[in-house]
């Protein structure tokens, strides 16, 4: 991952490092990495997680076919 400054402009380029940590999913693994979380509790937020990106795209294809 790379970002960069143009001119004095570190704002901009932090938001973006914000953004792209966003996206990867990195601010995400660092919370769950900050305790010890058994492996049956693992199990089920993975599949909580699972569940959601489905319901997600079950709702985003239903509202696709609609608008067209």
């Amino acid at each position: 991952m790379e970002i960069q400054v143009n001119g004095r402009n570190i704002d901009k380029a932090l938001k973006l490092l914000k953004r792209e940590v966003e996206r990867e999913g990195l601010f995400k693994e660092l919370k769950n990495r900050r305790f010890y979380e058994k492996p049956s509790v693992k199990k089920r937020r993975k599949q909580r997680e699972a569940k959601k990106r489905r319901i997600k795209a079950a709702r985003i294809k239903r509202n696709n076919r609609h608008s067209r």
